[in-house]
């Protein structure tokens, strides 16, 4: 009985009320935003044939959040994180309101395509600016939700959450958009989002830590100076930026689904969901396996693996094995989310959490959304096929160089 009850508890984290509530958010959050996404993504390639157009999607939200994550972090640490949340979740609902408008059959008539996509990218913009708050506020918050000795359990539940978001709201996005057609999905994702607001509320007020007081800009310095002499922290968000950032090809997912595997919405659907299945089903086997152990090789081999999938899907014009190496490169990336994850609740202290979590969100930002953008050029300057194997190859070789550059860090004890 004794070696039973020595067991981890897979389960630890969700005892905590609150946090089951953080996590039901976050799923119901991701969820809501992909519909948005995939919806949006497959119609504006479906009206102009152009990679770029996908591209530059990614850019509109990366560059707000890039210019104000900083001073997210900063607010996130110093001011009520409810009311940050609260406020963020609404301008995100108001952005998605006029998404709605601007798509709506009657309005859209009036509007040359241009207009639509600068209508378009204008609301995609205002999101961005709202996720540069909403994001290390929603980071910080997590590290108060549940004790520390859970943090590496509630790093898996959380992604596991935000995971299974993103295996539904793409599954769904393509029965949506033929069923209800733009605007009608779009509104699902309105009540989508109506229900965060509710979870979110339910969350109690926590305290602001205290830390040495100092004006924002130098508290801002403290925090980038902070990850940088951090080798753990900086190499963790700088591997996650380089791969992505060279290796992601989600964002130009419509032209493979439309012009090289020929399939439609359901199927551009499918294989937008599959890297969040693998992702799921990485996410819980790791409740199980103390993945904290050897951390640094595993968040290595990960990133390897990630990128050997994405050659592989490049050359593929069969849907199935498409489908497959996409689910793979969201079981290789679910493996270093939650080893990135866990080192950013454990290693920084309380009082600077939330901007080391604010310039690693500026790496993740960069490296999905700018990469969005990088993929849409590349796209269109080399080829769909042609620049995935180059960013394939790309993150081969920087693994290749973290790994000879951060030998230390392979003895780095977590658990």
């Amino acid at each position: 009985m004794a070696e039973l009850s020595s067991r981890p508890d897979p389960y630890l984290a969700l005892r905590y009320p609150e946090f089951r509530l953080y996590v039901a958010g976050s799923f119901l959050l991701t969820a809501a935003l992909l519909i948005q996404e995939v919806v949006l993504g497959y119609e504006l390639y479906r009206l102009t044939k152009d990679p770029l157009t996908l591209g530059l999607i990614g850019l509109a939200e990366a560059l707000p959040f890039i210019a104000v994550a900083l001073f997210g972090g900063y607010y996130a640490d110093n001011r009520d994180k409810k009311n940050i949340l609260l406020l963020s979740l609404l301008v995100i609902m108001l952005a998605s309101v006029m998404l709605v408008v601007v798509t709506y059959p009657t309005f859209r008539a009036d509007l040359t395509t241009g207009q639509l996509l600068a209508s378009v990218y204008f609301v995609i913009f205002l999101i961005g600016l709202a996720r540069g708050f909403f994001s290390p506020t929603a980071s910080s918050l997590k590290a108060f939700l549940t004790p520390r000795e859970t943090y590496a359990n509630a790093s898996v539940w959380y992604s596991t959450a935000w995971q299974g978001g993103a295996i539904v709201g793409p599954g769904v996005a393509g029965y949506l958009f033929e069923g209800f057609g733009l605007t009608g999905s779009l509104l699902v994702v309105l009540g989508l989002m109506a229900l965060v607001v509710v979870f979110q509320s339910l969350i109690e007020r926590k305290p602001i830590p205290v830390g040495e007081k100092t004006d924002m800009f130098e508290s801002l310095r403290e925090g980038l100076r902070y990850v940088y002499r951090s080798k753990i922290i900086l190499y963790s968000i700088s591997l996650d930026l380089a791969a992505v950032l060279f290796g992601g090809v989600v964002a130009i997912l419509p032209v493979f689904a439309q012009d090289i595997l020929h399939v439609g919405a359901r199927g551009f659907g499918i294989l937008r969901a599959a890297p969040s299945v693998g992702a799921m089903l990485v996410f819980v086997a790791l409740a199980y396996v103390p993945v904290m152990q050897h951390a640094w090789r595993n968040m290595l081999v990960a990133v390897a693996g990630f990128g050997i999938a994405t050659l592989v899907f490049a050359v593929s014009t069969n849907f199935w094995l498409s489908v497959v190496m996409l689910f793979l490169t969201g079981a290789f990336d679910g493996v270093s989310v939650v080893i990135r994850q866990t080192i950013m609740q454990i290693i920084p202290p309380d009082h600077l959490r939330g901007r080391v979590s604010s310039v690693n969100g500026i790496f993740v930002s960069a490296s999905n959304e700018i990469g969005a953008f990088e993929s849409g050029v590349a796209a269109k300057l080399l080829g769909t096929v042609p620049s995935v194997l180059v960013g394939g190859g790309l993150t081969m070789l920087i693994v290749a160089y973290v790994w000879a550059k951060s030998k230390e860090l392979f003895t780095m004890k977590f658990a």
